[in-house]
């Protein structure tokens, strides 16, 4: 079974940055799409950023020009770097990997196969 471990998670100031990293089991990471997740408090989980095995990426419009996902798949690892962070970008931070996730889904939960346990971010005003 596939094992993701999220970290980097912490308290940054608003306007901050902060980059957050996922390793993988896997040293199959270039055959599936991963993404990011967060869960905000008091909020639904909600789609943060893909990467697909073409390297190309996605991004949520509330992100979009201000995280950028990348992946090092000889180390079996996936980034998000996070510019700009706001207090609205606090949450739990997941990363997951989909062996079906296309285009079409790749903003829903369902099409992803494995999940990590989350890191926690928290931007301060």
């Amino acid at each position: 079974q596939v094992q993701l471990v999220e970290s980097g998670g912490e308290l940054v100031q608003a306007g901050g940055s902060l980059r957050l990293s996922c390793a993988a089991s896997t040293r199959f990471l270039s055959s599936h799409t991963m993404a990011w997740f967060r869960h905000p408090p008091g909020k639904e989980r909600e789609f943060v950023a893909a990467i697909f095995r073409n390297s190309r990426t996605y991004y949520a419009d509330s992100v979009k020009g201000r995280f950028t996902m990348s992946k090092d798949n000889a180390k079996n690892t996936l980034f998000l770097q996070m510019n700009s962070l706001s207090p609205d970008d606090t949450a739990t931070y997941y990363c997951a990997l989909g062996q079906r996730a296309i285009l079409s889904t790749v903003q829903l939960p369902s099409a992803y196969d494995f999940w990590g346990q989350g890191t926690q971010v928290t931007v301060s005003s």
